[in-house]
Order: structure tokens, then sequence, then C-alpha cells
């Protein structure tokens, strides 16, 4: 979403921290950029205008202009700013009530009300191991309260039972006393919504939150669009009271102005963000993380808790055990890709890491996309148990048959094969430490650079870190160079290469078309 702002801001503060020295003039032209890029970014004026006033009241301060680096100093003041103005500190779904806690939604027809209650619904049961009830208030949208119960049905979790002919607000008691005679911790009330804000439909929110008594009241907005969601939010507030808000589509191609402008325009909090359509797909908001996003820092500590869903120790273990004996058949392969995969694929994994925002152009103009993975998983698909287990195996006729199932052809097989004896090479090389594959490699590789111990071949476990220690865990992270403002022109610091990926070695990924730009390249077979 961020990706031409970050564009924007990242050529701008480039050019400040090359310079030996600042002068105030220098300051006021890059902060006009800025200003013009968060503008056409649809930031809400008034919020620009506040942001640039404070970063030049601190920027042409003496001991800026006089510092040793007087460009990371601007880019750490612009950094600190927008952390300010997302907000500070990351903010949850308070639960600190009596059960059953009531949460209300409430927002405009489209905005993803229903599909985001089912989401927090299964966010709270899967993470939290809350017993939630949701129920659907939407008496007008046809069918609306089915797809509350098919939602319900894909997830687990209850949805109160639809009796037709009841109000909204009979419905809204209704799910209260349900929750508390069926011992439900939280119950989430899926209200109605409208094309555009009305009086009727105020009136019924209001009516719902006199008869339901919320704890949270949520207002879902969709980022893509724009300033109408700053309006939005601010009529929601002064009528009912929101608590917090929920953006839907940040993984679209809008300009991120909505989610840079709402808190800052209603003083509410941004709770959680959705990232993509699958349930599994809504994540907090952390300002400091979104902030560094922007700034083309990256998100390391985003980028290790995905991983420490998605990397199966089980099967890490017996990939270690097999590479201690310097096996890796095409199987270990599709794993490992499909590993990246659920991670966000390469883009979104270069995306988190630092220095590594604007390698996702080149990967793209490379041919590089997640469109080759799935080729790459298709291939191996076609091919037998003993083929996989076996490469070797593969003579001419069985690559015929192969490319015909796969749809792909003989120089597509050549290479996924040429990938894979490089690969084995590597992690023969590799057969002793144990280390447990590509993506676990990767992540070792960060948490060793932060001084992480422990947990899943140096990953740190976070499924038992709270967040003031995933707090401490990002510090530890900029202490370390990763995600400092200003600090990574080329790569990540201490790699070498400008840029080696970590817990790699100095390999670059083989058979991606000669690897990464910029990326140090396996040692030549002699």
């Amino acid at each position: 979403m961020f990706e031409n702002l970050q564009d924007r801001l990242g050529s701008i503060l480039n050019g400040l921290t090359g310079r030996g020295a600042l002068s105030e003039a220098d300051v006021s032209a890059a902060l006009r950029e800025v200003r013009r890029a968060l503008l056409e970014a649809d930031v809400a004026l008034d919020v620009v205008r506040s942001f640039t006033d404070r970063v030049r009241e601190k920027a042409v301060g003496a001991e800026i202009l006089k510092s040793i680096k007087p460009g990371q100093m601007v880019v750490k003041i612009v950094h600190d700013e927008l952390i300010e103005m997302l907000g500070g500190e990351g903010v949850g779904i308070d639960l600190n009530a009596p059960a059953p806690v009531v949460v209300m939604m409430v927002g405009l027809q489209g905005s993803g009300k229903t599909t985001t209650t089912a989401k927090i619904a299964n966010r709270l049961t899967s993470r939290d191991r809350k017993k939630v009830l949701m129920a659907s208030l939407d008496t007008r949208r046809p069918a609306a309260q089915e797809q509350l119960r098919q939602l319900g049905v894909q997830t687990g979790i209850d949805t109160l039972p639809v009796i037709s002919g009841q109000s909204p607000t009979d419905i809204a008691a209704r799910a209260v006393q349900a929750a508390k005679l069926g011992g439900h911790d939280v119950v989430i009330l899926d209200t109605a919504g409208r094309t555009h804000i009305d009086e009727p439909l105020m009136v019924e929110m209001a009516d719902i939150k006199k008869k339901s008594n919320p704890h949270e009241i949520l207002l879902v907005a969709d980022s893509l669009t724009g300033q109408d969601a700053v309006n939005l939010a601010r009529n929601f507030d002064e009528r009912v009271g929101i608590t917090g808000l929920v953006l839907t589509r940040m993984d679209g191609d809008g300009r991120g102005g909505a989610a840079l402008s709402m808190r800052a325009v209603t003083g509410k909090p941004i709770k959680l963000i959705g990232v993509g359509e699958k349930m599994g797909e809504l994540e907090e908001f952390h300002p400091r993380r979104i902030a560094d996003r922007i700034l083309g820092m990256g998100d390391i500590v985003s980028l290790v808790e995905k991983a420490a869903e998605n990397i199966d120790a089980e099967k890490a273990a017996a990939m270690a055990a097999k590479m201690a004996k310097g096996k890796f058949d095409l199987n270990d392969l599709a794993d490992q890709l499909g590993q990246m995969q659920k991670m966000g694929g390469m883009g979104g994994i270069m995306g988190l890491m630092p220095g590594m925002s604007g390698m996702k152009d080149k990967m793209a103009a490379a041919g590089l996309d997640d469109r080759l993975f799935k080729r790459q998983l298709a291939i191996i698909s076609s091919m037998t148990k003993a083929e996989r287990a076996n490469p070797d195996l593969l003579k001419h006729s069985r690559k015929k048959r192969i490319a015909a199932g796969s749809g792909t052809d003989a120089s597509d097989i050549n290479k996924l094969l040429k990938m894979h004896r490089q690969m084995a090479d590597m992690m023969k090389m590799m057969g002793g430490k144990g280390k447990g594959g590509m993506m676990k490699q990767l992540m070792g590789g960060l948490a060793g650079k932060m001084g992480l111990g422990g947990g899943m071949g140096g990953m740190p476990d976070l499924s038992n870190m709270d967040p003031k220690q995933l707090e401490a865990l990002q510090k530890q992270a900029e202490a370390a160079g990763l995600g400092r403002p200003g600090g990574l022109p080329g790569g990540l610091p201490g790699l070498g290469g400008g840029g080696g990926l970590p817990g790699l070695g100095s390999a670059k990924l083989p058979g991606l078309g000669g690897g990464f730009p910029g990326l140090p390249g396996l040692p030549k077979k002699k």
C-alpha cells in the first residue's frame, strides 16, 4: 500500500543523508517535497501541515545542522514524527471487562465488516483462547446473516441462530443473553451498514449501543477510500463514539492516506489491519513497524513473527536430520518453496527486510516473481515419488511427460534441476551443522544479528512473548543496526557483500537467473 510514498520519501531523504552539512534552506526544500509526497498520498491537509511544522521545528535546531551526520538526524526526526502521527504505541482489542465482553462493529456497506468480524473472532479464538459468539444484526442486506453463519461454520466459531422478523436491537439483547448462558468470553455484534451515512443508521447504532452496552466499538473502514474515510470516522465518533479503528484492504494498491490521517484526525487508535482475504490475514497495527516500512527500513519483528507462525518445527527437525547426512531431494526443495510462499513470497519477505525494499522492482524486472515459485512447485508435483527422491532418474522422455503435466517446457525443468543441484551442494556444505532449511537459516541469521538465542535453531520463540517483550525485540534489532533510521543505504550491516542473506553464508539463491543483484554468489566448482 505504501510503495509510492516509500519511493518518494526514500529518494527525498536519501538526498539529505548523502550530504556532509545541511543548511536551513536544504531542510526547507526537503520538507516541501515531503509535504507534496504526503498530499499526493491522500493524507489530510491539516495532518500534513502539523507534521511538517513539527519536523521543521526540530530539524532546524543548531544541534541538528551542526551534528556529525545531520542528514541521518533529519531522517530520525521524520521517522519519530511518523510514529507519533500513526499513534505512538500499538493498541490491541481491550478485553479487560466482565464476560461476555461485547464488541460492536460499525461502518459503511462494503467496507468488510462481516468478514472482519469473523477474522477477529478467529484471532481471539486461536491466539487468545477465548470462546467467541458472533451475531449478525444486519436485517437489511440479503443473506447477510447467512454469510456470517457460513463464516462461523468455516472457522468453527459459534453464531447466534437467526430468528426472522427480529429488530437489530432485539437481536443484540438476545446475543448478549445467549453469550451469558453459553459461557462465552466475547460476543461480537456485526451491525448493518449503508452506502452512505444517514440519520436512521445513526439512530439504529445508538439504540444498539444503549441495549448491548459494548466495551469496544470498532469502526471498520476501507483503506482505499482515502479522505472520505476520515470524514466517516469523524461522523461515527461524534454520533456513536468509537474506541478504535480497523482498516481493511491494506494489501491493496491505494496510497495509504486514510491510515496516515485517521489516527491524527480522530485521536482513536488503529487497532487492526486486514492484509488479505483469508481468515488469518488480520494483523495488529504497530505504528513503529509501519513507519519503518514507509521509510524502507524493513520490519524485522513482523518477519520473525511470520516465520514463527509458518515454519513447521517438526519438518525443520526432520530436514536437519537429512541434511546431517548430506541429503536434500526435490521434496525438501518443494517444502522450502512452500514455506517462502506462506510467508508472503519473495516480495513479501524482501519488503520486510531492512535495505531490501528496493530489491522487489529489480526482481520483478528479472522475472523473479512468485509465479516462478508456482511453476517450480507445479513441476515437482508432476513428478513421481521416485523421481522426487532421486532426480538423477530424469532423462529426456520423463522430462517431456513432466513438462506436459505441469504446463512448462524442458528448459524450465532443467533450470529447476540446476537450482536443486546447487542448493544440494550448499546444504552438503552446511551438513552436520543441523541448521534445518533455507527459511530457518534465514530467520536464524536475523535472530543471531539481534543477539537472540534459542528457539527453533536461533529463532526466538515468539509464542510466549508479550507485547513488551516484542517491543524489546524491535529495540534489539535497531541496536544491532537492523532498521536503524538512515543507517541502511546498501544492505544489512555486518553481513558483507552489500546485503547477503543472513544465515546463508555467502550464498545467493541459486538457479534464479543469476541471483539477486548485490548478493554474493556460491563458490565455483573447481
